[in-house]
C-alpha cells in the first residue's frame, strides 16, 4: 500500500509538470545515456593510449574548463537576482553566462587545433578520435542552451523597458520556470564537461 501511494504521488508530480519541463528532463536523460555510452566506449578503447607520447591536454581545454565553471556561477546568480527582482542584474548575469559559453565554444575549437598539431586526429588511435567526438557532442548540446539564452536575453531586454511587461516578467511563474530550467540545464552541461575533462586528463 505504501508503494502504491508513493507511485501515485510520483505520477501526480509528473502530471503537474509543465510540458517544457518534462521535455527538458527527458532530453537530459537521453543526452546522459548518449554520453554514458560514448564514455564507456572511450574507456574500452584504451584510456592510456595517449600516455608516454610526449603529449598533453590542450591548454585551451584547461582554460575553457575554468570559463565554464565561472559560467556556472553566473548562471546560479540568475536565479538569485530573479528572486530579488533585480532585473538589471539578472540580464547582466544572463549576458555574462552567454559570453562565457561563447568563449568556451571558441576555445574548444582552439583545443581541437592543438590536438591536431600534436598529431592526434580521427585517423589515429581510437582514444584520440573520442576526444573530438565527446567534446564535439558536448558543444552541440551547449549550443542549444546558448540559442535559448539569446532568445531569453532579447525578450528580457525588451520587457524591462516597459513597466507592465517588466511586472509580468517578475511575477509570472512561467518566466521563473524558464530561468530555473535554463540554469539547471547549464549546470548539467557543466557537470558533463567536468567529467569528460577529467577523463581527458587521465588519458594523457
Amino acid at each position: 500500500m505504501a508503494n502504491s501511494n508513493a507511485q501515485t504521488t510520483w505520477f501526480q508530480r509528473l502530471e503537474r509538470m509543465h510540458p517544457y519541463e518534462t521535455l527538458l528532463y527527458l532530453g537530459m536523460i537521453g543526452s546522459g545515456l548518449i554520453f554514458i555510452f560514448l564514455v564507456v566506449a572511450f574507456l574500452y578503447s584504451g584510456l592510456n593510449q595517449l600516455a608516454g607520447q610526449n603529449q598533453h591536454i590542450p591548454i585551451a581545454f584547461l582554460i575553457s574548463t575554468l570559463l565554464l565553471i565561472l559560467s556556472g556561477y553566473t548562471a546560479t546568480q540568475m536565479r538569485l537576482y530573479y528572486q530579488e527582482e533585480r532585473t538589471d542584474k539578472l540580464v547582466s548575469a544572463l549576458r555574462n553566462t552567454l559570453i562565457l559559453g561563447s568563449l568556451f565554444t571558441l576555445l574548444q575549437v582552439v583545443g581541437w587545433y592543438e590536438l591536431n598539431q600534436m598529431g592526434i586526429d580521427f585517423k589515429g588511435i581510437p582514444s584520440g578520435s573520442f576526444l573530438y567526438l565527446l567534446s564535439g557532442i558536448h558543444i552541440v548540446h551547449l549550443l542549444g542552451a546558448m540559442i535559448f539564452a539569446i532568445i531569453l536575453l532579447s525578450q528580457m531586454n525588451h520587457r524591462k523597458q516597459d513597466e507592465i511587461l517588466h511586472l509580468i516578467l517578475i511575477r509570472n511563474p512561467f518566466e521563473k520556470m524558464r530561468i530555473r530550467l535554463f540554469t539547471f540545464y547549464w549546470h548539467f552541461m557543466d557537470l558533463i564537461w567536468l567529467i569528460l575533462f577529467i577523463l581527458f586528463v587521465l588519458s594523457f
